[in-house]
């Protein structure tokens, strides 16, 4: 998972999440339209809150070796 997600571009996820919504409040979508943007958001929210999570992850294995260090000095 975590090479998928080093391909990954958040902010760029992030950016076309929010053209999708501004394209659902916006503009009259067709129906098939709007069912792939639908899609594709969801997905695209998906991707993000698990990269998410990977982060918070990440930051917590960095305060646990930062906590360690501290202790050591």
């Amino acid at each position: 998972m975590g090479q998928k997600n080093e391909k990954f571009d958040f902010e760029e996820a992030l950016k076309e999440i929010n053209q999708i919504a501004d394209d659902f409040e916006r503009k009259d979508i067709a129906l098939e339209e709007g069912l792939k943007k639908f899609e594709r958001g969801l997905m695209l929210a998906e991707k993000c809150k698990s990269r998410l999570k990977e982060v918070e992850n990440k930051i917590e294995e960095i305060k646990v070796k930062f906590k360690d260090a501290i202790k050591e000095e």
